[in-house]
């Protein structure tokens, strides 16, 4: 009998897959992960309710759980990235980092040293074997997709990984919880970033890095319009939070977040959605990494994300070797920012991609 620990958060997903798992006949092992300690309260993130949740689910499906503290190495290996890129001017995506770094790195080594074959989470996607190297697909359920957070997989990492969910859509995972009689079966999916919560996230951001503050400027003329707190605390194509008014005798259209300066401290801000400033047909990108052990082949067609809940764009890669990755789209991309990733697909097929810079 297979031996498989199931990361299980307290969430309905997880719990239905360790519940599809056990119903399969694996030896199934639960594994709480905590991966934050400071100002670990009911009040923003919820980790204690989350293993409460986890350990009712764990005891309806007759499996045993596993508390284990990961904070340490999600804050040298996870936490310390996000500041480093915020305070760069970049906009980090933290849930592909822990994905990389804690979720099947080190929670794959710890499942491995008690045992395990393989290692579950109850995220939507897919792994399959073809011509002798492992596959990541898209989820069944297109608007779950969770593809694009686990691109930074490798070979050895999927060789050990299953994914229960990647067949199911959520209501149906839902359904599954309930007729079970699973306690979390209706528990609201979790959003955001856990070591943020419920907080202003720039309140949070100005506890780790000091504000910096400086002049808001209108690109199309660089006529002053306001101070902004720090440019860590905006990303390209935000909305909110500008706090700036209207230019008199000008356009009534929002403003948005269209470039930063960080050698003169200047936020420059554009009026419209469809401001050429805020679309780009090509982008560059590092930090590469490949599903396949090995880049795409230029100058085909693909498709690409450059933010999760975005629709797929046709694209080519231009250009590709170790350190860099240089990418051209058929029709200009709205708000593509720095430090978020670009992931390639060739139809249902995540290829894998890189950090944008």
């Amino acid at each position: 009998m297979s031996r498989v620990i199931v990361g299980m958060s307290g969430g309905v997903d997880s719990s239905v897959a360790a519940l599809l798992l056990k119903r399969e006949g694996f030896e199934v092992v639960g594994l709480f992960m905590k991966n934050w300690e400071d100002d670990d309260t009911d009040a923003y993130c919820t980790s204690r309710q989350d293993l409460i949740d986890a350990a009712a689910a764990a005891d309806v499906i007759g499996i045993p759980l596993e508390a284990v503290n990961f904070s340490a190495a999600y804050r040298e290996r996870v936490f310390a990235e996000f500041l480093c890129e915020y305070e760069a001017g970049r906009t980090p995506n933290p849930d592909v980092l822990c994905n990389a770094e804690i979720k099947f790195r080190v929670f794959l080594d710890h499942a491995l040293s008690l045992g395990a074959d393989y290692i579950a989470t109850g995220h939507y996607a897919q792994v399959r074997k073809f011509q002798g190297h492992y596959q990541l697909l898209k989820a069944e359920d297109g608007t779950k997709d969770q593809s694009y957070f686990l691109y930074r997989l490798t070979q050895e990492q999927l060789a050990r990984t299953l994914f229960p969910l990647g067949s199911l859509y959520k209501r149906e995972v839902r359904e599954i919880a309930r007729q079970a009689g699973l306690p979390n079966h209706a528990k609201k999916d979790s959003t955001g970033i856990c070591f943020i919560g419920e907080r202003r996230f720039r309140e949070f951001l100005a506890r780790y890095l000091p504000k910096t503050p400086g002049e808001i400027r209108r690109l199309d003329d660089g006529y002053l319009l306001g101070e902004h707190q720090g440019l860590a605390y905006y990303t390209i194509g935000q909305r909110e939070g500008l706090k700036i008014g209207g230019v008199k005798g000008g356009s009534e259209a929002p403003w948005y977040v269209a470039k930063k300066d960080l050698a003169r401290n200047i936020l420059y801000v554009v009026q419209g959605h469809d401001h050429p400033a805020l679309l780009r047909d090509r982008l560059v990108a590092t930090k590469l990494s490949w599903i396949a052990g090995k880049p795409p082949h230029p100058h085909w067609v693909y498709a690409a994300k450059t933010r999760y809940r975005m629709p797929d764009a046709p694209c080519e890669i231009e250009y590709v070797d170790d350190e860099r990755c240089e990418v051209a789209f058929a029709a200009p991309q709205w708000a593509v920012t720095p430090g978020q990733s670009v992931v390639l697909y060739e139809s249902n097929v995540c290829l894998g991609g890189g950090v944008i810079v």
